[in-house]
């Protein structure tokens, strides 16, 4: 292919991605075309380094200029979150809901430097669309009150009933937290650590691997009624794995039955995360190092993956995907429910209040 005609395939490309992008962006033209620019050129390098960016956004521009337009942008250019959070579930095919939420954080160094993101999304057919997230200035966990932000910004735009359930793993438990999301009416499926303190059928507080020390495994148990946990009383489901470890979870507001195949959709954050890194995008090859930056960073490659699955589901539909049969289940909570066997009830000891059937 000439020169001329690469360049007029490029800028056909972009003119149909900017006029796609229009119907829902309100960005003037001259935004829309350096989007439309962007995620051409993120698509083609598969890295979000802006000099190996700058490469790839073709056109008579010289590298250099591409370099410094990508440099403006994220100095200076303003993002309306809420408006993308709201695009991204319009362009991304989730329905209306209710949805399963996932809370997790992806973090890394550059240097120095720690890259910490908190981020919520949708649960979605094996992956998680992410619709909020906050830049931590901070390696550590994240604290109350920057989960319940980002919480309450998500019911501000979509409403609490569209949250089907939370789903979050050990990190993030805490009185203030758990108090939080049950005053707000957020049902929610968090793991517990396995340490975690609980009264027994005699309300003597007890390690939970002691509680459920007569579990084997395969083997699950949901205690009797509500226990107190943070604080807050919440239903407790409890299941062994293959590897001897206690796998517990705290369900308050959804159906504790449910607890284990709801929380297996956790995974799917997971994967969005290496969509995001190394199995799509490389996220970790950014030099940015500023939260507001790499906040406009994510925003992109949001959109860029929403962009990507869209325009994927459509090819599916045209020419279907052929899938190869797997040899077994895979390995995980879901599918270990499947197989478990009952735990023996026990009246006595401090292990009453077991159930005897799977949660």
């Amino acid at each position: 292919m000439s020169w001329s005609s690469l360049s007029r395939h490029m800028n056909e490309s972009v003119l149909a991605l900017q006029a796609a992008l229009a119907e829902h962006l309100p960005w003037h033209g001259a935004r829309l075309s350096f989007l439309a620019q962007f995620l051409l050129a993120l698509f083609k390098v598969r890295s979000v380094n802006l000099a190996e960016l700058a490469t790839g956004f073709g056109g008579k521009a010289q590298v250099a200029s591409n370099y410094k337009r990508l440099q403006r942008f994220f100095r200076s250019f303003g993002i309306d979150y809420d408006v993308l959070a709201r695009l991204l579930v319009r362009l991304f095919p989730v329905g209306e809901g209710p949805w399963y939420l996932t809370l997790d954080r992806t973090h890394w160094k550059f240097g120095k430097t720690e890259i910490n993101f908190l981020v919520l999304g949708i649960a979605y057919q094996g992956m998680a669309l992410p619709v909020m997230w906050t830049v931590l200035d901070k390696a550590d966990n994240s604290d109350t009150e920057e989960r319940t932000a980002l919480l309450q910004r998500f019911v501000r735009q979509f409403g609490q009933t569209r949250i089907q359930a939370l789903l979050a793993d050990r990190e993030f438990v805490g009185r203030h937290w758990f108090a939080w999301l049950q005053a707000q009416g957020i049902p929610f499926h968090i793991r517990l650590k396995r340490n975690t303190r609980i009264p027994n059928a005699w309300n003597m507080p007890m390690r939970a691997d002691v509680l459920f020390s007569p579990l084997k495994p395969g083997q699950s148990s949901l205690l009797q009624g509500r226990r107190p946990v943070w604080g807050c009383f919440v239903h407790l489901c409890a299941l062994r794995l293959d590897d001897g470890d206690l796998f517990l979870i705290a369900s308050s507001g959804a159906p504790p039955q449910e607890a284990f195949t709801a929380y297996a959709r956790r995974w799917e954050i997971e994967t969005l995360f290496g969509a995001l890194k190394s199995r799509g995008f490389n996220f970790e090859d950014t030099h940015l190092t500023h939260p507001d930056r790499l906040g406009k960073l994510l925003a992109l490659l949001a959109l860029a993956f929403a962009w990507t699955y869209r325009t994927g589901q459509a090819l599916a539909e045209r020419q279907p995907i052929p899938l190869k049969k797997r040899s077994s289940a895979p390995s995980n909570p879901s599918s270990a429910m499947a197989s478990t066997s009952s735990a023996p009830s026990s009246s006595t000891g401090p292990t009453a209040g077991l159930i005897s059937s799977a949660c």
